[in-house]
């Protein structure tokens, strides 16, 4: 059985295989998933025949108001897990505020390794995987161009991640801002069937998916 403690517990990011014996484990034997999308998360339950003993919504919109409330009632003897919709929690996801949160009242953390769509895709890019800068998800709009501008002059492989519906202005603003031979890859559906690594120019890629509806998670790396 779980001690009384924090388990951040990755989960796959579209094969459904891609999860460990551990994860598994814990998931059975905890006294509480904490799930970004609780119906995600019991769809994965369902999948492997798990039924949780406590499921309760922790995303960004109550982690604010509720980390706190977690913290005690882990000291108080409960095990959690945290888990979001796909991957690695605290990586573009709800997860860092309840780990500092945790640390700050010596609450212990153990995080298991597992699925995350940054590594994978760094290493499908062919590009160098020795230095790499990881940059997430790119501000919408106030310090966008600013952080562009910057990222123009990286001497290592960046990474970033998209929405399918703001693609192709990410690789717009790629085709302006970097130089125009500068190489990228767009890694997308990673792990499932419609896996996709998409490499040469910014105006290459683009006329890739011109025209097309661009679906699924999606990774861009930029060559250094």
């Amino acid at each position: 059985m779980p001690g009384s403690k924090l388990y951040i517990v990755p989960t796959p990011i579209g094969n459904l295989k891609d999860i460990t014996l551990r994860a598994l484990d814990v998931l059975k034997e905890v006294d509480t998933i904490l799930a970004e999308d609780t119906r995600t998360t019991l769809h994965l339950l369902n999948h492997y025949s798990i039924v949780p003993r406590r499921l309760q919504a922790h995303h960004k919109f109550n982690e604010h108001r509720t980390v706190q409330d977690l913290v005690e009632r882990i000291k108080a003897g409960e095990s959690m897990a945290l888990v979001t919709d796909a991957g690695m929690p605290g990586i573009s996801d709800p997860g860092f505020l309840l780990v500092r949160a945790c640390w700050e009242n010596d609450v212990t953390v153990e995080v298991l390794p597992g699925a995350t769509a940054l590594i994978p895709a760094l290493v499908a890019s062919g590009f160098p995987t020795d230095r790499f800068v990881f940059e997430g998800f790119l501000p919408h709009k106030k310090g966008r161009q600013k952080k562009l501008k910057s990222l123009a002059q990286e001497q290592r492989t960046i990474v970033l991640y998209e929405s399918p519906y703001r693609l192709i202005k990410l690789l717009e603003e790629i085709k302006q801002y970097f130089s125009k031979e500068r190489k990228i890859a767009v890694v997308r559906e990673l792990t499932k069937i419609h896996e996709e690594v998409v490499r040469g120019t910014a105006e290459e890629v683009i006329q890739h998916f011109a025209g097309k509806q661009i679906k699924g998670e999606i990774v861009v790396v930029i060559s250094p």
